[in-house]
């Protein structure tokens, strides 16, 4: 069957006699939305101070003879994950309450819209914007699935768009975990559920699932965001169903200008028929989604500079970050500060003060000492971290002077921005830079031992 769910809108208003003051220890500022089951609340906790989207179920729909149960079903399955899931693409759940008559899930507030309006033909967003929020989408339900959970329910209204004062989407978020298939719990649970236009062959089956099918899902909605109509479309679920076993989707570059063969492949190939012929898994299809970005298969937008999907690919690939994992990787996309340098720039000058410590991403410096060079540095190196592991008044003074060689993009933080990350991806960089000090002590100690080995 296909669950009704509810995606919240800040767009929507209603009368103010029918929003409660208060629900549970949460005070309700207004009405965001409502669905055939559910009613969604912008509320406020005050004791963490911060806004809450607060999700309903209708005394009514617990009360239907027929489908009672299974409402109370879908409450128990999102109620599950409190505190669960913690992705900057996943919409945090914070509280579960099992009020007998209304139960209620606290969830995060995301301020924006969802991306149902997106898959208009007059409403589309840019190829390349499409290609980021997709590679967004993938890595969270990727970080979904290592947690042992299918989502179930990927379709537009369900992936929320954070956007800013100007309108603009600046990030997304995957929501509404009530149809989550969790594959380590042991209770009864909902088979069968979706949206049918974004259902996979084998979830309409009601077989076997894995990642492949939330694939699958993925790809039907970022066809339908690229071309403005899903990949299957008719009048009669029957027929609708029939396409979605023996079908095959027009090609997106006949449906919208621009597309380049690769893209279309990347989506049709997540929208196989069988689970063996799609991507093999959310990395794979992360990184073709990335790629696109990266070999220009996708159209730059005026606005655009360095993409996140482009961030984040370049750090997984440089030794200082080798064990940071997906979460941490994006608190440093999102966190650290992003600069170019053109040849022969100084990045740090004898004798000046500073407190910024940098990680090479691309390019290479030469360290100079006295009008020698002692050091020549290439991507995954950092230099200035002293001013973090050792912070004190003679250390923000430079004894060298570091100078771009290639042309180079830094990774920057000061010691006040690297403590505002979360501690387990400040515990990683502690880690990271003593693995840089150890190789560099290792490297003086054999220049010292063996100096022509070294020269």
């Amino acid at each position: 069957m296909e669950r009704c769910g509810f995606a919240a809108r800040t767009d929507m208003t209603t009368a103010p006699s029918s929003v409660p003051d208060q629900i549970g220890k949460y005070r309700v500022l207004r009405k965001l939305g409502e669905g055939a089951t559910s009613e969604v609340f912008l509320g406020r906790d005050d004791f963490n101070d911060r806004d809450v989207a607060i999700k309903r179920v209708r005394a009514s729909a617990l009360a239907d003879v027929s489908d009672g149960g299974l409402h109370a079903r879908f409450f128990a399955a999102e109620a599950a994950l409190v505190g669960r899931l913690q992705h900057p693409n996943v919409v945090q759940i914070f509280d579960a309450v099992p009020d007998p008559t209304e139960p209620y899930v606290v969830m995060e507030y995301v301020a924006g819209t969802t991306l149902r309006p997106f898959c208009r033909p007059d409403q589309l967003l840019p190829l390349d914007q499409l290609v980021e929020i997709g590679f967004k989408c993938a890595m969270a339900l990727g970080y979904v699935s290592r947690q042992g959970l299918i989502h179930r329910d990927v379709k537009p209204a369900n992936l929320l768009a954070s956007t800013n004062a100007a309108g603009d989407i600046v990030d997304v978020k995957v929501s509404d975990f009530g149809s989550v298939l969790n594959l380590q719990s042991d209770t009864t649970q909902v088979f069968r559920v979706g949206s049918l236009a974004y259902m996979s062959p084998e979830q309409l089956d009601g077989g076997t699932l894995d990642a492949r099918a939330d694939i699958y899902s993925l790809g039907a909605v970022l066809y339908h965001l690229v071309a403005g109509r899903p990949p299957f479309d008719a009048s009669a679920q029957s027929v609708l169903m029939a396409q979605i076993y023996s079908a095959k989707p027009a090609a997106l570059s006949g449906l919208r200008s621009g597309v380049d063969p690769a893209l279309d492949e990347v989506i049709q190939r997540a929208l196989a028929k069988h689970p063996g012929e799609r991507h093999a898994g959310w990395d794979e299809f992360a990184q073709a989604l990335s790629a696109l970005v990266t070999n220009r298969q996708v159209p730059r937008g005026e606005r655009q500079a360095v993409l996140d999907s482009e961030r984040f690919t370049l750090l997984r690939a440089l030794e200082f970050f080798s064990h940071f994992g997906d979460v941490e990787l994006w608190e440093v996309v999102h966190r650290a500060t992003w600069q170019r340098h053109a040849l022969d720039h100084r990045i740090y000058r004898r004798g000046e003060e500073g407190n910024t410590f940098h990680i090479i991403a691309a390019g290479a410096v030469d360290v100079h000492r006295d009008g020698q060079r002692v050091a020549h540095l290439g991507a995954g190196t950092s230099v200035g971290e002293m001013v973090y592991l050792a912070p004190n008044p003679e250390l923000r003074r430079h004894s060298t002077d570091v100078v771009v060689v290639e042309p180079a993009t830094t990774i920057s933080f000061t010691p006040e921005s690297l403590a505002r990350l979360s501690p387990g991806c400040r515990h990683l960089f502690d880690e990271a830079f003593i693995r840089v000090l150890v190789r560099r002590l290792h490297v003086a100690h054999e220049a010292l031992a063996h100096p022509r080995r070294i020269i």
